[in-house]
């Protein structure tokens, strides 16, 4: 009797949720975990492949075109403001780019520090492989030298010995080791060139240096402008108070200034016929170290220019701008006299036509509200040569002085000096003009020496003109660096195309006349030239004491 049909085995019960569950996305916390992990690792490898150093090294010399072909503001607000009136619709959507402070905008400095991951991360592997490889012997010969690239074989009529130290000679200079095989054989693997992968690291390395030697320069530096009249002013590098505008690093807090004073005598320019600038130069004499540690009154001579500053203390003072200042006299009725000389604003750097502001208070009023009544602000257009445009009005016809004239407006009135705002110097509170606290009270075309009088006797005297210079003051820590990675750099590279990397390879056996020599040559590099050199070596080794004429990579036998 046969028994009864039993069932299939059942799979063993799971529990939702249990631990022998597969996930869906392959292994739960432990899959997500090394998904994210083979994502890090594959970005981190894309960015530090040496592609992609190039490509951020391109972007980051793109990024950079704006800021040499657009007005920066670090360096000249005065031509930003130039261009926004200039391109009133293009400028504010350039400006929302960063494109008028370029160096300081988040998307060139994310360039820059993907530039420096990607370098680091690119060159540091490298420079440890190498440093391993130059440790390491070179390679062993191959097995069948006939299929190199260079090759050559022959018999020498020498024993294995003789023709080895014969090789020893020969190759001098070259890292080389000698091995022994099977059946009596010896070897010798040879190979020149490192020195070209040191300069490929050198490179590298030194373009490394000199991005950390910029953003140093960036971080613990500092950059400011003044302007200083030309009369024998002085200037003081002690406080940012000083400065007209001061630019400071991120570490920098301005309280640590390097102390030094500069004092302009005088200012010198020249124009070419058609008004532009030749050359320009100011006169200085400064203090700085042990100077004003002594407390000398002794001022050490200089002269600046365009292109060759003052350089004391690790400081550099440039001479990056000139415009004049007119000199103004006023004696009141009552006989007092004040005289001003301020600089005024060019408004065409090609004819130095200027306007500015001259402000007075009258001495000796006590009473506030007279006091306030009866300032003075001495304002308009100074024209170095005076000409007038096609509307009539003041205009420069040349930068020098030749002509000049001033197109004042005397107004009087409260200057707002005393309502604890600041206010610009080249110009007059315009809500003061609007409200009629600030009133005009006398107009006139004046040459040096002319003079205008106001309604209650007070005199105005246009008595010449001086000159300002603007200097800028600049402290960037990492400028040497900077130079000694640029060299470094440069040599890097010229090693780096000037020296080929090659090995070279002997296999020698004994036989019954003296020895059978194999002798191969592998090129490291795309660069020519190898061919000859193996061949040379070759016939010196395979063909002593005959002269060998190179040709096309061929070794002849000359008659000798």
């Amino acid at each position: 009797m046969s028994s009864p049909p039993t069932a299939p085995p059942q799979p063993p019960e799971t529990r939702s949720g249990g631990l022998d569950e597969p996930s869906p996305g392959g292994g739960g916390r432990g899959g997500r975990l090394r998904g994210a992990l083979a994502f890090l690792r594959n970005t981190w490898r894309g960015l530090t492949s040496m592609r992609t150093a190039l490509v951020l090294l391109f972007l980051l010399a793109l990024a950079a075109l704006p800021g040499a072909l657009l007005p920066q503001r670090s360096l000249n607000q005065s031509l930003v403001d130039q261009y926004f009136t200039d391109h009133p619709t293009l400028a504010p959507i350039l400006d929302t780019l960063g494109a008028f402070e370029v160096f300081a905008s988040t998307w060139f400095a994310a360039i820059y520090l993907l530039l420096m991951i990607s370098l680091v991360g690119c060159v540091l592997p490298r420079a440890l492989e190498y440093y391993r490889g130059a440790r390491a012997a070179p390679v062993a010969t191959p097995r069948n030298l006939a299929r190199l690239p260079h090759h050559d074989e022959g018999d020498v009529a020498e024993d294995v010995e003789a023709f080895l130290a014969r090789t020893r000679t020969r190759l001098r200079g070259w890292r080389r080791i000698e091995r022994s095989e099977p059946g009596g054989v010896r070897t010798v693997s040879a190979e020149r060139g490192y020195l070209r992968e040191t300069g490929n690291l050198v490179f590298h390395l030194s373009l490394i240096g000199l991005l950390i030697g910029f953003a140093g320069g960036k971080i613990y530096g500092y950059e400011g402008d003044v302007i200083v009249l030309a009369d024998g002013s002085e200037f003081c590098n002690t406080s940012i108070l000083g400065y007209d505008s001061f630019r400071a690093g991120l570490q920098v807090d301005g309280t640590e200034l390097n102390p030094f004073c500069v004092k302009v005598d005088r200012f010198d320019a020249s124009y070419l016929p058609n008004g532009q600038p030749s050359t320009f130069s100011a006169d200085l004499g400064y203090q700085s170290g042990e100077d004003l540690d002594a407390g000398t009154t002794t001022w050490r001579p200089d002269t600046i220019s365009v292109n060759h500053p003052l350089r004391t203390g690790g400081d550099r003072v440039y001479l990056t701008g000139y415009g004049y200042s007119p000199q103004f006299t006023v004696t009141w009725p009552d006989g007092t006299t004040r005289s001003g000389e301020i600089q005024w604003r060019p408004v065409d750097r090609s004819t130095q036509l200027a306007e500015g502001a001259t402000k007075f208070e009258r001495p000796g009023v006590t009473d506030p509200v007279q006091r306030t009544n009866s300032q003075l602000a001495l304002t308009g257009t100074f024209a170095p040569t005076a000409a007038l445009d096609t509307e009539g009005d003041l205009a420069s016809a040349y930068p020098g002085l030749r002509n000049p004239v001033v197109e004042l407006n005397v107004m009087r009135g409260d200057l707002g000096i005393d309502d604890g705002r600041g206010q610009s110097i080249f110009t007059v509170d315009q809500a003061k003009v609007d409200s009629g606290e600030l009133r005009s009270v006398a107009r006139a075309d004046l040459a040096p020496g002319q003079t205008t009088r106001l309604d209650d006797g007070t005199v105005v005297r246009f008595d010449g003109v001086g000159s300002w210079v603007n200097l800028q003051v600049g402290h960037d820590p990492g400028q040497l660096w900077v130079l000694v990675f640029a060299v470094t750099m440069v040599g890097g590279l010229a090693v780096s195309l000037s020296i080929r990397r090659r090995r070279f390879w002997v296999r020698v056996v004994g036989s019954g006349t003296g020895s059978r020599v194999q002798i191969g040559g592998l090129a490291r590099t795309d660069r020519a030239g190898y061919g000859e050199e193996f061949d040379r070596v070759a016939a010196e080794l395979l063909r002593p004491g005959h002269d060998t004429d190179i040709s096309h990579g061929d070794t002849q036998k000359k008659d000798g």
